[in-house]
């Protein structure tokens, strides 16, 4: 019988006391660097789903000192350095917040409030054992859990007479939970404990999308964070993962010896996230190849100088079998489809050079979090965090170079020109079959559609936006995201320069025996008729294909607003771009 892959285990416990074994890959020297370093606050981010929670457990699980993690970690790593003597000494707080959300800021601090409330419940069962209730160093602890354990449930009578739960929360209490939880059981051990923080920025990224942030933020959880945090004399160290550093809020401030640990450090680079060797034997010891195709999908991910393989898409691989995309980032998947639509110019032209496959040279901020200061800087600096690009250089100023990973993220990349451009999959599979049959008649009325609705989600109006030269631009960008879904059948560039000048779009088919080369030139103006043929007449003055051999279709799209035309006619090139 083989292992058992952990899928949707997060539990360091769980995956190694399961009832039947489970497979994993030794990361327990983390907890010797995390030592060695002895940092009193520390924050590691990494995207989702690379097992920043399996680590944070692991982590708990050998130092908590209600434990007896012996067996558990029998055999790995940690256990033949000199700190395995001290497995199981230290107190531990531990929270994790990846499930905090609330569609207006009562409903957070109550989110806020139960994560919380398991600690207390933990350290309620060893406390009251052993002190009284009514002794004066835990006057504080008992207050704050009697307010956690029902989380102030309330009952009211609404205008129809039907019974409804109110539930709320004393936020001063709330405020001080975390701070009074790390002095009590300072107190209760005499020993400072560890505390350790999982998806810290998880609940101000749901505020950002619901509009409560900077009130959340500043009336309740710097205090929450920043009490415990700040100059606390009563806290060993503390640990805290996330996707970004989180920066202007307050929470940091003042904080002595904190440490942030990015995607462009080399410490703890190869504790997230699988490398080449770990990847190559698991695939192996559950009968599977790594091979180029497994390599386009999954890998690509640069921690500093570590390349690593996305591990949730590597063990969900391995389960089912199948090349697919098993990579879902939903927690800011909804930020970055917000976002990106109002960026400015320059980052769409960079975003634009991305999803053609290209390496950019960006500007980008890892130090600020786009929550709390939206620039294309920190937008940048967000789809790196988040694992849409990784980092192939970083130069002297300051700035990177960046791509898409793998084909595993570039459909997430999919998803989010979807969004912007308000088109779905299905309609884009119907379009471009449409296009490769060359049945243009079909062709442009879909395309009609896609256009109508394109324009009026984004309501061109404004006087900046009603040029011409705009409103072109808008038409290429909309046409190119839509050609992204069709990015494993052909190679497409943009304003590259082809024959005697830049073409618009050029799709070489990357089995031209099957589908034909496509290159499109589009106008914008109010003669769309007279324009379709000024569009194409200019592919073949400029010989924009020159570039291609076999089957050309060549296509003149024009556009006036919501209306457009087209004209279209098949050529064959050979091999030295000239039209036979």
């Amino acid at each position: 019988m083989k292992k058992v892959l952990p899928i949707g285990r997060d539990s360091f416990r769980d995956v190694r006391t399961g009832r039947k074994e489970n497979y994993y890959v030794d990361k327990t020297l983390m907890i010797k660097e995390f030592l060695d370093y002895n940092n009193v606050v520390s924050l590691i981010t990494r995207p989702r789903r690379f097992g920043k929670t399996l680590n944070m457990t692991m982590l708990r699980d050998f130092f908590d000192i209600e434990q007896d993690s012996v067996d558990i970690f029998a055999g790995l790593n940690i256990m033949e350095t000199e700190y395995a003597d001290q497995i199981n000494t230290r107190p531990v707080i531990f929270l994790t917040l990846k499930n905090c959300s609330g569609s207006n800021i009562g409903e957070m601090c109550i989110a806020l409030a139960k994560a919380i409330r398991n600690d207390y419940l933990k350290y309620n069962g060893i406390f009251s054992k052993k002190i009284d209730k009514d002794d004066d160093d835990y006057f504080a602890f008992y207050k704050t859990y009697e307010m956690l354990k029902e989380v102030c449930e309330e009952q009211t009578i609404d205008e129809a007479g039907v019974l409804q739960k109110i539930y709320k929360v004393d936020r001063t209490l709330l405020k001080s939970s975390l701070s009074e939880l790390i002095k009590s059981v300072c107190a209760f051990y005499n020993k400072k404990p560890l505390l350790l923080i999982d998806e810290y920025d998880q609940p101000l990224i749901k505020a950002h999308e619901m509009g409560y942030r900077e009130e959340f933020s500043k009336n309740v959880y710097a205090p929450f964070l920043g009490n415990a945090l700040k100059g606390n004399d009563y806290l060993e160290q503390a640990l805290l993962t996330g996707i970004q550093r989180i920066a202007k809020e307050s929470i940091f401030s003042e904080v002595n010896n904190f440490v942030v640990y990015t995607v462009l450090d080399n410490d703890y680079a190869t504790y997230f996230g699988l490398e080449t060797d770990e990847t190559r034997e698991l695939l192996e010891y559950y009968d599977l190849e790594l091979n180029e195709e497994v390599t386009s999908y999954y890998d690509g991910y640069s921690i500093a100088d570590a390349d690593v393989y996305n591990p949730w898409s590597i063990i969900s691989y391995a389960h089912k079998k199948r090349l697919q995309s098993y990579w879902v980032n939903t927690s800011t998947n909804g930020l970055i489809k917000e976002a990106i639509p109002k960026a400015n110019e320059g980052f769409h032209i960079d975003f634009e050079r991305l999803i053609l496959d290209k390496e950019v040279r960006v500007a980008s901020n890892l130090e600020t979090s786009f929550v709390e200061l939206a620039t294309p800087q920190t937008l940048w600096g967000l789809l790196i965090s988040a694992g849409y690009l990784t980092v192939t250089k970083v130069y002297r100023s300051g700035a990177t170079r960046v791509r898409i990973p793998n084909e595993e993220v570039k459909k997430e990349f999919r998803e989010i020109v979807s969004a912007y451009t308000r088109v779905q999959v299905n309609q884009l599979e119907d379009l471009f079959n449409a296009l490769f049959d060359q049945e243009m008649e079909e062709f442009l009325r879909l395309y009609q559609a896609l256009v109508y609705n394109y324009v009026s989600y984004h309501d061109v109006k404004d006087g900046e936006k009603s040029n011409s030269k705009y409103l072109e631009n808008s038409y290429h960008m909309l046409f190119l995201g839509m050609s992204i879904s069709v990015s494993g059948l052909y190679e497409i560039t943009s304003n590259l320069e082809a024959g005697h000048g830049r073409g618009d779009i050029m799709m070489k088919s990357l089995q031209p025996d099957l589908r034909p080369h496509i290159v499109v030139e589009l106008k914008e103006g109010e003669n769309v008729e007279k324009l379709k043929q000024v569009a194409l007449d200019q592919i073949f003055a400029k010989k924009y294909y020159v570039k291609l051999e076999g089957r050309v279709l060549c296509i003149g799209l024009a556009h006036s607003m919501k209306e457009c035309e087209l004209v279209y006619q098949e050529i064959m090139v050979n091999e030295f771009g000239e039209i036979v």
